[in-house]
């Protein structure tokens, strides 16, 4: 069902990989609001995925970046802005990745040299795509920036690894660049905490399976899906969200203000 709540707006979407990306959701339900959008993934992730059929879904170009490449990030901006007609309005950052979780480095034995590089593509990043947007005044006033975090930022999932460190981080760049950002060209910045999601990336951690099935006992509502996330950031994309700003905003079934639930009760006592 469309509402039309993004028609004549124009961004960038990062991090599409395949279907079960919650980029790629998010891009089709922009699509079907009326927004207008360049596709960006790291080269490698290009070649990985199936980008090429989402671009063509979508009417939407295609341009390779390094989010972690202030050079790449400037070609990207300069070429959206151009492609799509004028400034942006919206700015989706989907990416995140740990090489110490690839390489199964438990969280007490890490490699830093893959911490640093983990830090940048997943936090980092974040920072040098909004300087970029910052200082090329890319941006319209009223526009939206949202990056996708999760809750091991703030409480303790022992196999989330750096990864939780990363989002800490990120949602601080989130609050501390957004200052700067509402202040000086009105344009907001959120975070959207997402359940855990069967994407790609997320089955990278080890007991994945379990732990979505633990999360979505222990939410009232279960566990927030893919589409679910694509909605409220298409709601933070539109104008009904104005003065949302700074916040780290929780899409998760209730996940977050739970401490136990009858569901979990009661398998603990089968």
């Amino acid at each position: 069902m469309s509402y039309n709540l993004l028609k004549g707006k124009r961004g960038i979407i990062f991090g599409a990989l395949d279907a079960n990306s919650i980029a790629w959701k998010t891009a089709e339900r922009v699509f079907e609001e009326g927004g207008t959008f360049v596709l960006t993934n790291a080269p490698i992730a290009m070649r990985m995925g199936q980008i090429d059929e989402l671009a063509k879904k979508t009417n939407s170009e295609i341009i390779p970046a390094d989010a972690t490449n202030i050079e790449d990030l400037e070609n990207l901006v300069a070429k959206a802005t151009e492609i799509l007609g004028g400034k942006l309005d919206f700015v989706l950052h989907s990416i995140g990745m740990s090489v110490n979780v690839r390489k199964g480095k438990h969280y007490t034995d890490q490699n830093y040299d893959w911490t640093a590089k983990g830090w940048d593509v997943s936090a980092v990043s974040f920072h040098k795509t909004m300087q970029t947007l910052y200082k090329q005044d890319a941006m319209n006033e009223w526009g939206s920036i949202v990056a996708l975090t999760y809750m091991a930022s703030q409480r303790v999932f022992p196999n989330y690894n750096d990864m939780a460190d990363n989002k800490a981080y990120l949602e601080s760049i989130a609050r501390s660049f957004g200052y700067f950002f509402g202040r000086d060209k009105k344009v907001r910045v959120n975070t959207i905490s997402q359940s855990p999601t069967a994407t790609t990336a997320g089955q990278g951690v080890k007991g994945f399976d379990d732990f979505i099935s633990y999360a979505d006992k222990m939410s009232p509502l279960g566990n927030a899906t893919a589409l679910d996330c694509a909605n409220y950031t298409v709601s933070l994309f539109s104008d009904l969200t104005k003065r949302v700003t700074l916040q780290n905003l929780y899409n998760d079934g209730g996940f977050s203000n739970m401490g136990v639930s009858d569901a979990l009760i009661e398998k603990f006592s089968e």
